[in-house]
């Protein structure tokens, strides 16, 4: 019997390798994957911004909406297509639908929210209402 040194990387190496098996395997042609962009949320005195990372993906395929405090970012990915004698030997882009919903304050300015969409990234500017922003109070 080897006596063999425990790495518990191996474990979490194994348990990745399963969920991307399992997740992010390449889907047939009737079937659909589903992905949500990685997103990025920052606050400032007057708005909240939030980044969301789209590579690959046009602007005229987003769609947003915002449903009471619910902000909606949600399309597709189409897939290209694949070249007759090419052999795909491995492949982790991902396709498909997608959403992402964030949670966003009840008292933001909803119908002044602005997207802009530049290198994959789309940009969503969310001016906070006046109850939203902080005010200072003056000791006298």
């Amino acid at each position: 019997m080897t006596l063999v040194r425990w790495n518990p990387f191996n474990e979490i190496e194994e348990l990745s390798n399963f969920f991307n098996d399992r997740f992010f395997t390449e889907k047939g042609e009737n079937e659909l994957s589903f992905w949500k962009p990685t997103s990025d949320i920052t606050e400032t005195k007057h708005a909240y911004k939030v980044k969301a990372e789209m590579p690959g993906i046009p602007k005229d395929d987003i769609a947003i909406s915002v449903k009471g405090n619910v902000l909606t970012i949600k399309g597709e990915k189409k897939k290209e297509k694949k070249e007759k004698d090419a052999n795909f030997h491995h492949t982790e882009r991902v396709y498909g639908l997608y959403q992402r919903q964030l949670v966003i304050p009840e008292d933001v300015k909803a119908d002044k929210i602005r997207a802009g969409y530049k290198d994959g990234v789309l940009e969503l500017y969310i001016p906070k209402g006046e109850e939203a922003k902080p005010k200072e109070i003056r000791v006298e």
